[in-house]
């Protein structure tokens, strides 16, 4: 599956740059361009809820990627168009900048919508390519998640770099022509490869989300009915292995004698219980990864603004803050073979896993490291401001632990998800772990928000304030956050 990280290209180069466009040729103030690129963003990690939602209750994930992708790419041409409008009609760029704002916002909120039935279908697809019930095939598919996540930062890498230097020194509208020809590329590979393809079936009973909703509402309509001793007495008891958690769910099963109280909002059946339970076991491992996308949110936020208060020469050289997060990704190219060739054989003589971590294991090693990264930011900037002059590139090593963080957390994250969901909500599984990387960076936004309205941490000039502060109360925070993610993991 080579498409998603064809999308991913195509989004990096959209949103690595996206900031420097809004303010140099729409001539956006610096925090209106900010706030647009974060509510851009947000909305491209919500999205994928509804993609999922119609992949697993109605047209299946090939079907939904099919016409999201081509919502995406008409998104992509909309917006290499509205580029060049300054270039062919120059009346564009002063008198009718209305206009063409208007294209370039049309085409980035179509690229938002688009992406959303990609990025949960396209890594759900993928990993249904493996059979479980084959060992090899088993173990395949654990690697599959660490080769999926390596080959989107290839594409991240590229956009970062060769893209953002073309759309800086040759143009925008070649800048963005790239990657929506090479993402039209995709589509037709993706669509001619239709018939090779594995397929599962969708979920018998209609959308998965109207069945839990069910199993609410009629648990509620019981909520003064005693539970029965004998659970075997539930609908439809025998079709699915009833768990003792969240026992009050269970009242949606009861049967009532009465005709008119069996309806699909009044009776559930004991499987669509336990979906609804499989929903909410996976709850608080969802909780935990929201700190942990707030923390690697600093990289485009407040170290990016740490950066521009550092010495940013390197010999001759100048590096930009932005490119930091360069750091990041070759951390993740790096350490993705590294995890899988070195650190899963030896885990798996010790654990004798498959996969040689749990993957809550996986997870709460990336927990910790990002913790860690925190740390390590908040003494780099103590140091600064007891120093004369810091080298930007002190912040490296803390982009390059949040990049091996992301490959222990997310990616586990992904296969936890995947893995953990019902049979008939994959793809919404995925699309949840999509949304947890939404709610992060909402989360950091709004903890920035408070700390700003009650200290002075953050103030313009980063000299008069500490911002080590903040970077100790991240780690706190996280800290904290895998403490409660071990108690809830364990039990």
């Amino acid at each position: 599956m080579r498409l998603h990280p064809r999308e991913c290209l195509c989004f990096f180069a959209v949103s690595k740059n996206l900031v420097t466009y809004l303010t140099t040729v729409l001539h956006e103030s610096n925090v209106d361009a900010a706030r647009n690129v974060s509510t851009w963003v947000g909305s491209c990690f919500i999205t994928p809820v509804i993609g999922a939602f119609l992949a697993d209750s109605y047209w299946g994930r090939y079907s939904t990627i099919a016409i999201f992708l081509s919502v995406y790419i008409f998104g992509m041409l909309i917006m290499t168009s509205s580029t060049a409008l300054p270039l062919i009609l120059p009346r564009f760029s002063d008198e009718s900048s209305g206009v063409h704002r208007a294209a370039v916002y049309l085409g980035l909120y179509l690229v938002a919508l688009g992406t959303g039935g990609i990025k949960p279908c396209a890594t759900a697809l993928g990993a249904d390519q493996f059979d479980v019930a084959d060992p090899a095939e088993r173990v395949a598919k654990g690697s599959f998640f660490n080769w999926y996540y390596f080959s989107i930062n290839i594409g991240s890498l590229l956009s970062a770099t060769l893209l953002v230097w073309v759309q800086d020194n040759i143009g925008w509208t070649v800048g963005l022509a790239i990657p929506t020809v090479l993402i039209g590329f995709g589509l037709a590979v993706f669509v001619a490869g239709g018939k090779i393809y594995r397929y599962k079936p969708l979920g018998v009973g209609g959308s998965p989300l109207t069945r839990v909703s069910q199993v609410v509402v009629a648990a509620a309509r019981n909520c003064r009915l005693e539970l029965p001793d004998d659970t075997s007495t539930l609908h439809e008891h025998d079709r699915a292995e009833h768990t003792s958690q969240f026992r009050f769910f269970d009242k949606a099963a009861i049967v009532m004698p009465s005709p008119e109280k069996k309806g699909p909002w009044r009776l559930c059946t004991v499987s669509q219980v336990e979906e609804l339970k499989m929903l909410l076991r996976m709850s608080p491992v969802w909780a935990s990864t929201l700190v942990f996308f707030a923390v690697t949110a600093q990289m485009s936020s407040t170290m990016i603004e740490l950066g521009m208060a550092m010495d940013n020469r390197v010999g001759t050289f100048v590096v930009p803050p932005a490119s930091l997060s360069t750091f990041d990704i070759v951390s993740v190219l790096v350490w993705v073979p590294i995890y899988d060739a070195v650190l899963v054989p030896l885990a798996r003589r010790v654990t004798g896993q498959d996969r040689g971590f749990t993957q809550l294991q996986r997870i709460g090693v990336g927990l910790a490291l990002s913790a860690a990264a925190m740390a390590y930011a908040a003494s780099v900037e103590t140091r600064r401001l007891s120093a004369t002059s810091t080298s930007i590139m002190w912040l490296a090593p803390c982009y390059f632990v949040l990049g091996a963080a992301e490959v222990f957390t997310s990616i586990g994250m992904l296969e936890f998800f995947y893995d953990q969901s019902p049979e008939s909500m994959k793809s919404l599984g995925v699309a949840l772990a999509q949304l947890a990387v939404a709610g992060g960076n909402y989360l950091n936004s709004a903890l920035l928000g408070a700390v700003v309205s009650t200290t002075g941490w953050i103030p313009d000039n980063l000299d008069e304030g500490h911002l080590d502060y903040f970077f100790w109360f991240m780690a706190a925070l996280s800290v904290l956050n895998l403490l409660q993610f071990i108690y809830c993991s364990s039990r």
